[in-house]
Protein backbone atom coordinates (compact mmCIF):
# COMPACT_ATOMS: atom_id res chain seq x y z
CA UNK A 1 0.00 0.00 0.00
CA UNK A 2 1.45 3.31 -0.99
CA UNK A 3 0.80 6.56 0.75
CA UNK A 4 0.56 9.74 -1.27
CA UNK A 5 1.75 12.85 0.52
CA UNK A 6 0.57 16.19 -0.76
CA UNK A 7 3.28 18.77 -0.79
CA UNK A 8 2.67 22.47 -0.90
CA UNK A 9 4.67 24.50 -3.41
CA UNK A 10 7.38 26.58 -1.77
CA UNK A 11 6.99 30.29 -1.56
CA UNK A 12 8.38 32.11 -4.53
CA UNK A 13 11.90 33.08 -3.73
CA UNK A 14 12.62 36.75 -3.80
CA UNK A 15 15.01 37.55 -6.67
CA UNK A 16 18.55 38.63 -6.01
CA UNK A 17 17.81 42.13 -7.29
CA UNK A 18 15.20 42.60 -4.57
CA UNK A 19 17.69 41.76 -1.84
CA UNK A 20 20.41 43.92 -3.35
CA UNK A 21 18.03 46.86 -3.66
CA UNK A 22 16.83 46.41 -0.08
CA UNK A 23 20.38 46.20 1.27
CA UNK A 24 21.42 49.29 -0.68
CA UNK A 25 18.46 51.34 0.58
CA UNK A 26 19.11 50.26 4.16
CA UNK A 27 22.70 51.41 3.70
CA UNK A 28 21.55 54.78 2.32
CA UNK A 29 19.08 55.30 5.18
CA UNK A 30 21.75 54.37 7.74
CA UNK A 31 24.20 56.78 6.07
CA UNK A 32 21.63 59.59 6.21
CA UNK A 33 20.87 58.98 9.89
CA UNK A 34 24.51 58.59 10.91
CA UNK A 35 25.89 61.35 8.65
CA UNK A 36 27.11 63.55 11.55
CA UNK A 37 29.06 60.59 12.95
CA UNK A 38 30.34 59.10 9.67
CA UNK A 39 31.11 62.20 7.57
CA UNK A 40 34.77 63.23 7.93
CA UNK A 41 34.00 66.90 7.16
CA UNK A 42 31.15 69.35 7.48
CA UNK A 43 29.16 69.36 4.21
CA UNK A 44 29.79 73.07 3.57
CA UNK A 45 33.43 73.18 4.75
CA UNK A 46 35.38 74.99 2.01
CA UNK A 47 39.05 74.15 1.37
CA UNK A 48 40.43 75.78 -1.77
CA UNK A 49 43.65 73.81 -1.36
CA UNK A 50 41.62 70.68 -2.20
CA UNK A 51 39.79 72.10 -5.24
CA UNK A 52 38.66 69.26 -7.52
CA UNK A 53 40.84 66.83 -5.57
CA UNK A 54 40.66 63.24 -6.87
CA UNK A 55 39.81 60.22 -4.75
CA UNK A 56 42.32 59.86 -1.93
CA UNK A 57 42.46 58.82 1.73
CA UNK A 58 41.77 62.45 2.65
CA UNK A 59 38.80 62.70 0.29
CA UNK A 60 37.32 59.26 -0.37
CA UNK A 61 35.15 60.45 -3.26
CA UNK A 62 37.14 63.53 -4.17
CA UNK A 63 36.20 67.19 -3.72
CA UNK A 64 34.24 69.76 -5.71
CA UNK A 65 35.44 73.07 -7.16
CA UNK A 66 35.19 74.71 -3.72
CA UNK A 67 37.18 71.95 -2.05
CA UNK A 68 34.13 70.53 -0.26
CA UNK A 69 34.36 66.82 0.46
CA UNK A 70 31.99 64.93 -1.85
CA UNK A 71 31.65 61.95 0.47
CA UNK A 72 30.47 64.18 3.33
CA UNK A 73 28.11 66.11 1.09
CA UNK A 74 26.64 62.91 -0.35
CA UNK A 75 25.96 61.59 3.16
CA UNK A 76 24.25 64.77 4.31
CA UNK A 77 22.48 65.12 0.97
CA UNK A 78 20.82 61.77 1.52
CA UNK A 79 18.77 63.40 4.27
CA UNK A 80 17.02 66.00 2.14
CA UNK A 81 16.92 63.67 -0.86
CA UNK A 82 14.97 61.05 1.14
CA UNK A 83 12.87 63.25 3.41
CA UNK A 84 11.65 65.43 0.53
CA UNK A 85 9.95 62.63 -1.45
CA UNK A 86 8.54 61.19 1.78
CA UNK A 87 6.95 64.53 2.64
CA UNK A 88 5.49 65.16 -0.81
CA UNK A 89 4.01 61.66 -0.96
CA UNK A 90 2.50 62.14 2.49
CA UNK A 91 0.75 65.30 1.25
CA UNK A 92 -0.33 63.67 -2.00
CA UNK A 93 -1.54 60.54 -0.20
CA UNK A 94 -3.76 62.40 2.25
CA UNK A 95 -5.39 64.40 -0.55
CA UNK A 96 -5.39 61.67 -3.19
CA UNK A 97 -6.72 58.88 -1.00
CA UNK A 98 -9.45 61.16 0.35
CA UNK A 99 -10.55 62.24 -3.13
CA UNK A 100 -10.35 58.76 -4.63
CA UNK A 101 -12.29 57.18 -1.77
CA UNK A 102 -14.89 59.95 -1.89
CA UNK A 103 -15.43 59.45 -5.63
CA UNK A 104 -15.70 55.67 -5.39
CA UNK A 105 -18.03 55.73 -2.38
CA UNK A 106 -20.56 58.29 -3.60
CA UNK A 107 -20.17 57.80 -7.37
CA UNK A 108 -22.70 59.78 -9.41
CA UNK A 109 -22.08 63.50 -9.63
CA UNK A 110 -19.42 63.40 -6.88
CA UNK A 111 -17.39 60.92 -8.91
CA UNK A 112 -17.89 63.07 -12.02
CA UNK A 113 -16.67 66.24 -10.26
CA UNK A 114 -13.59 64.54 -8.81
CA UNK A 115 -12.79 62.92 -12.15
CA UNK A 116 -13.07 66.24 -14.00
CA UNK A 117 -10.91 67.92 -11.35
CA UNK A 118 -8.15 65.34 -11.73
CA UNK A 119 -8.45 65.52 -15.53
CA UNK A 120 -7.93 69.29 -15.41
CA UNK A 121 -4.79 68.81 -13.30
CA UNK A 122 -3.57 66.18 -15.76
CA UNK A 123 -4.04 68.69 -18.60
CA UNK A 124 -1.00 70.60 -17.32
CA UNK A 125 2.41 68.90 -17.50
CA UNK A 126 3.48 68.09 -13.94
CA UNK A 127 6.74 70.04 -14.09
CA UNK A 128 5.03 73.08 -15.62
CA UNK A 129 2.40 73.02 -12.88
CA UNK A 130 5.13 72.92 -10.23
CA UNK A 131 7.12 75.72 -11.88
CA UNK A 132 4.00 77.92 -11.91
CA UNK A 133 3.49 77.39 -8.18
CA UNK A 134 7.17 78.03 -7.46
CA UNK A 135 7.03 81.20 -9.55
CA UNK A 136 4.18 82.49 -7.38
CA UNK A 137 5.43 81.45 -3.94
CA UNK A 138 9.19 81.55 -4.49
CA UNK A 139 12.03 79.04 -4.64
CA UNK A 140 12.89 76.63 -1.86
CA UNK A 141 12.54 73.01 -0.84
CA UNK A 142 9.34 73.61 1.13
CA UNK A 143 7.59 75.17 -1.85
CA UNK A 144 8.88 72.43 -4.16
CA UNK A 145 7.59 69.69 -1.84
CA UNK A 146 4.15 71.31 -1.53
CA UNK A 147 3.92 71.88 -5.28
CA UNK A 148 4.90 68.31 -6.12
CA UNK A 149 2.51 67.04 -3.47
CA UNK A 150 -0.33 68.75 -5.32
CA UNK A 151 1.00 67.54 -8.68
CA UNK A 152 1.02 63.91 -7.51
CA UNK A 153 -2.45 64.12 -5.93
CA UNK A 154 -4.48 63.30 -9.08
CA UNK A 155 -2.30 60.26 -9.82
CA UNK A 156 -2.91 58.80 -6.36
CA UNK A 157 -6.58 59.81 -6.47
CA UNK A 158 -7.17 57.91 -9.72
CA UNK A 159 -5.37 54.83 -8.43
CA UNK A 160 -7.25 54.93 -5.13
CA UNK A 161 -10.57 55.30 -6.94
CA UNK A 162 -9.89 52.22 -9.07
CA UNK A 163 -8.99 50.14 -6.01
CA UNK A 164 -11.90 51.50 -3.97
CA UNK A 165 -14.46 50.72 -6.68
CA UNK A 166 -13.54 47.07 -6.50
CA UNK A 167 -13.47 47.11 -2.69
CA UNK A 168 -16.87 48.78 -2.37
CA UNK A 169 -18.50 45.87 -4.19
CA UNK A 170 -17.43 43.33 -1.59
CA UNK A 171 -19.95 41.80 0.85
CA UNK A 172 -18.45 43.23 4.02
CA UNK A 173 -19.36 46.76 2.92
CA UNK A 174 -23.04 45.81 2.64
CA UNK A 175 -22.82 43.98 5.97
CA UNK A 176 -21.62 47.11 7.75
CA UNK A 177 -24.32 49.18 6.06
CA UNK A 178 -27.00 46.74 7.25
CA UNK A 179 -25.65 47.14 10.78
CA UNK A 180 -26.39 50.86 10.51
CA UNK A 181 -22.76 51.99 10.32
CA UNK A 182 -22.29 55.35 8.60
CA UNK A 183 -20.38 55.77 5.35
CA UNK A 184 -17.61 57.86 6.90
CA UNK A 185 -17.02 55.27 9.62
CA UNK A 186 -16.96 52.41 7.13
CA UNK A 187 -14.45 54.22 4.94
CA UNK A 188 -12.12 55.23 7.77
CA UNK A 189 -12.24 52.01 9.79
CA UNK A 190 -12.54 49.38 7.09
CA UNK A 191 -12.38 50.53 3.46
CA UNK A 192 -9.17 52.57 3.58
CA UNK A 193 -7.29 50.07 5.83
CA UNK A 194 -8.20 47.25 3.43
CA UNK A 195 -6.82 49.27 0.53
CA UNK A 196 -3.68 50.25 2.42
CA UNK A 197 -1.52 47.37 1.22
CA UNK A 198 -2.17 48.09 -2.45
CA UNK A 199 -1.72 51.84 -1.98
CA UNK A 200 1.54 51.44 -0.05
CA UNK A 201 3.00 49.26 -2.79
CA UNK A 202 2.06 51.91 -5.35
CA UNK A 203 3.58 54.68 -3.21
CA UNK A 204 6.91 52.85 -2.97
CA UNK A 205 7.12 52.93 -6.76
CA UNK A 206 6.20 56.62 -6.78
CA UNK A 207 8.90 57.38 -4.19
CA UNK A 208 11.65 57.01 -6.75
CA UNK A 209 9.77 59.21 -9.20
CA UNK A 210 9.25 61.82 -6.47
CA UNK A 211 12.96 61.79 -5.64
CA UNK A 212 13.82 62.32 -9.30
CA UNK A 213 11.29 65.15 -9.60
CA UNK A 214 12.69 66.95 -6.55
CA UNK A 215 16.24 66.49 -7.82
CA UNK A 216 15.16 67.96 -11.17
CA UNK A 217 13.68 71.03 -9.46
CA UNK A 218 16.85 71.50 -7.41
CA UNK A 219 18.92 71.14 -10.59
CA UNK A 220 16.82 73.85 -12.25
CA UNK A 221 17.23 76.12 -9.22
CA UNK A 222 13.63 75.87 -7.96
CA UNK A 223 14.19 73.40 -5.11
CA UNK A 224 17.05 73.22 -2.63
CA UNK A 225 19.21 76.33 -2.46
CA UNK A 226 22.93 76.72 -1.66
CA UNK A 227 24.66 75.77 0.58
CA UNK A 228 22.40 72.70 0.76
CA UNK A 229 24.01 69.38 -0.13
CA UNK A 230 20.89 68.06 -1.88
CA UNK A 231 21.91 65.63 -4.61
CA UNK A 232 20.09 67.49 -7.37
CA UNK A 233 21.76 70.75 -6.40
CA UNK A 234 25.14 69.00 -6.21
CA UNK A 235 24.74 67.90 -9.84
CA UNK A 236 24.01 71.47 -10.88
CA UNK A 237 26.95 72.90 -8.94
CA UNK A 238 29.29 70.25 -10.31
CA UNK A 239 28.54 70.93 -13.98
CA UNK A 240 31.22 73.65 -14.47
CA UNK A 241 33.88 71.18 -13.30
CA UNK A 242 33.22 68.96 -16.31
CA UNK A 243 34.89 71.56 -18.53
CA UNK A 244 38.04 71.11 -16.43
CA UNK A 245 37.90 67.34 -16.83
CA UNK A 246 36.59 66.64 -13.33
CA UNK A 247 33.56 64.35 -13.42
CA UNK A 248 33.29 63.30 -9.77
CA UNK A 249 31.26 66.35 -8.60
CA UNK A 250 28.52 65.33 -11.05
CA UNK A 251 29.05 61.57 -11.11
CA UNK A 252 28.77 60.99 -7.34
CA UNK A 253 25.37 62.66 -6.71
CA UNK A 254 24.06 61.56 -10.12
CA UNK A 255 24.91 57.93 -9.40
CA UNK A 256 23.33 58.21 -5.94
CA UNK A 257 20.07 59.49 -7.44
CA UNK A 258 20.01 56.80 -10.14
CA UNK A 259 20.77 53.93 -7.75
CA UNK A 260 18.18 55.00 -5.18
CA UNK A 261 15.49 55.47 -7.82
CA UNK A 262 16.20 52.07 -9.39
CA UNK A 263 16.24 50.41 -5.97
CA UNK A 264 12.87 51.87 -5.01
CA UNK A 265 11.41 50.80 -8.35
CA UNK A 266 12.67 47.23 -7.91
CA UNK A 267 11.25 46.98 -4.39
CA UNK A 268 8.05 48.82 -5.26
CA UNK A 269 7.22 46.59 -8.22
CA UNK A 270 7.88 43.51 -6.11
CA UNK A 271 5.69 44.74 -3.25
CA UNK A 272 2.93 45.80 -5.63
CA UNK A 273 2.89 42.34 -7.23
CA UNK A 274 2.76 40.53 -3.91
CA UNK A 275 0.14 42.82 -2.42
CA UNK A 276 -1.97 42.48 -5.53
CA UNK A 277 -1.95 38.69 -5.16
CA UNK A 278 -2.81 38.84 -1.47
CA UNK A 279 -5.42 41.55 -1.76
CA UNK A 280 -8.57 41.03 0.27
Amino acid sequence: MTTMVATLPPKAARPLGYWLASAFLLLVVAAAVLAPLVAPYEPDAVDFAATLAPMSPGHLLGADQSGRDLFSRALYGARTSLIGPLALLAIASVLGVALGTLAAWHRGWVDAVVSRLTDVMYAFPGLLFVVLIVAVFGNGMTTAVLALGLAYTPTIAKYTRSVALGECGKPYIDAYRVQGMGGFTICVRHLVPNMARSIVGYLVVLFGEGLMSLATLSFLGFGAQPPSSDWGLMVKEGQPAIVQGAFLPVLIPGAAIALVVVSFNVIGVRLADRMGVRGT
